[in-house]
């Protein structure tokens, strides 16, 4: 009855916000992905063309990532103050493509003159997207000086969205690798990785906070608002939330701590939505095209098989971690409830072969016909 009641928490405001946002997330960034694919196809610009994961790539991800971790885990204080800068370079990048479809929608709508003004790594700029750079600069120097959690989100959101829609996934095989390799990855950094190195290094690397180099530099040459900068900061990797957001408090938590969730949980499965996101609508057009009325045109689409499982392994995640008041690799609960249903269900409507193999010209191979 006590673990009952303890799951009441899961409806504590910070709960359902980091359960509605990352389903969001989730899914606004494979429905990007598929726009920018569309974008690239119809501009013929492959100078940003996405990048489509090959067997080997999908094995190195988690090798590159556990190395990765370490080096987080024994020289991050060495290094905090070059991967704070790098964050926040990958950051505005990222919220510059994550808006700019919005300035594109806005100018076209509004018949905006919308002049070239410079040429920048091979690529001319306008006056509305070099407004927008300004605008994207000043959330991350905001973000840099003030350390919210809400700026933190933010631009972890757009590095989400924007690492979606250019690493993609090729097929359901590819897709299938991956994930499993990923889970494998979680747990052991999650479970077992106290065994080896004397701490649990997914958690060190996740709870500690990075050195604020505006800090660093303000206090070097005296200037004055010292007070104003936070010392040490977030890196947008994860989202986060307040436990005690809209005066909830979640059991064991001080009103300090915070629900956070890494990006990687909502990247790594907004591939798979990607990819069957993509075969969705690619099945859509098929059926336009040959008139197809039948019933099985009209079946549910993968995506929300994919969407539903991640929304209720997302859950699970968050239940275990209340109920066993311990962190949880939340891929442990991610990869099945949202690779099993899709696979589950494409085998009952006998299409597990086209989405194993896949049979969509990628973007890359388009450029490179093109390039021929």
């Amino acid at each position: 009855m006590e673990s009952l009641w303890k799951l009441s928490y899961l409806l504590e405001p910070a709960s359902l916000a980091l359960i509605a946002t990352a389903v969001s997330v989730a899914y606004a960034s494979a429905s990007r992905a598929l726009d920018h694919g569309k974008e690239m196809e119809r501009n013929l610009d492959f100078s940003e063309a996405s990048i489509t994961l090959d067997r080997s790539q999908a094995l190195m991800i988690p090798l590159a990532s556990s190395c990765s971790l370490l080096l987080m885990f024994y020289l991050f204080s060495s290094v905090s103050h070059l991967v704070t800068a790098f964050t926040a370079v990958a950051s505005v990048m990222a919220l510059f493509f994550c808006l700019s479809p919005y300035i594109a929608y806005a100018k076209s709508r509004l018949n905006l003159m919308d002049p070239f003004v410079s040429r920048c790594c091979s690529k001319s700029f306008t006056r509305l997207q070099g407004l927008l750079l300004m605008f994207c600069i000043s959330t991350m120097a905001v973000w840099l000086v003030t350390g919210h959690w809400l700026l933190n989100n933010a631009l972890g959101i757009s590095i989400c969205i924007a690492f979606v829609s250019h690493v993609r996934l090729p097929n359901i095989k590819i897709c299938s690798l991956l994930l499993v390799c990923l889970f494998v990855y979680d747990v052991f950094w999650v479970f077992f990785s106290e065994r080896f190195f004397g701490a649990n290094v997914m958690v060190s690397v996740a709870t500690q906070k990075a050195s604020n180099p505006v800090h660093t530099v303000a206090d070097k040459l005296s200037l004055p608002g010292l007070q104003l900068i936070t010392k040490k900061i977030e890196l947008p990797v994860k989202l986060v939330f307040p436990r005690n957001l809209l005066g909830g408090i979640l059991p064991g938590s001080t009103p300090g701590d915070y629900m956070m969730l890494g990006l990687g949980d909502m990247a790594i499965p907004g591939m798979l939505l990607a990819l069957v996101l993509s075969f969705d609508r690619r099945k859509s057009k098929d059926a336009a095209v040959a008139s197809d009325m039948s019933p099985s045109s009209k079946q549910r689409k993968y995506v929300w098989y994919a969407l539903t499982g991640y929304a209720v392994g997302l859950v699970t995640a968050l239940a275990a971690g209340i109920l066993s008041q311990s962190p949880q690799p939340a891929l442990l609960y991610l990869v099945p409830s949202t690779l099993g249903p899709v696979v589950y269900v494409s085998w009952l409507r006998n299409d597990l072969w086209e989405l194993w193999e896949g049979s969509d010209t990628t973007v890359n191979d388009k450029a490179h016909l093109l390039e021929v």
